[in-house]
């Protein structure tokens, strides 16, 4: 069986960052999806556009591109990126009440932007959780993940369904 070695760890078990200098500049793009169940109330005021804070999608996208641009400072081990691209687009669904973010970003460089994309739909859910929670405290965040990512040595990956 092929093992994979976490990179994340040097031979003696400790965590450092690791070293990509050695890694060819490339293309590179992820998108990550979350979504976040609201009650009728609250979805009705994202929906509406009539939350008391304010423009909540609006709001919740901008916060998105944010904690994507941050996510090196958000997790330890993470390098710094120079994206070229992040977009956030959301997905109303009125019957199950809940909105689905999704993260979408890019890259020229030695290493990869999935980590981008899942800060990016993160933020962009915990945003819409903060600007919605006096009309919601039960809201639901679920199901964050990688929907897809392409470029570097890894090559192309695409979330199959369970």
């Amino acid at each position: 069986m092929n093992e994979k070695k976490l990179t994340h760890f040097n031979e003696s078990g400790e965590a450092h960052m690791v070293d990509v200098h050695e890694k060819a500049d490339t293309y590179r793009v992820a998108k990550a999806e979350g979504t976040i169940f609201v009650n009728e109330d609250a979805f009705a005021a994202i929906s509406q556009g009539t939350a008391k804070k304010g423009d909540v999608l609006g709001i919740a996208r901008i916060a998105g591109i944010m904690g994507a641009k941050n996510n090196a400072s958000l997790i330890p081990l993470c390098h710094p990126i120079a994206m070229t691209k992040c977009d956030v687009d959301f997905e109303l669904n009125e019957e199950k009440k809940s909105i689905k973010a999704v993260c979408t970003t890019a890259c020229f460089g030695k290493t990869g932007v999935e980590m981008e994309a899942l800060s990016g739909v993160s933020i962009a859910l915990l945003t819409i959780y903060d600007m919605c929670k006096a009309l919601d405290r039960a809201m639901e965040i679920t199901d964050i993940h990688l929907l897809e990512k392409a470029g570097g040595k890894s090559g192309y990956y695409k979330k199959s369904c369970r």
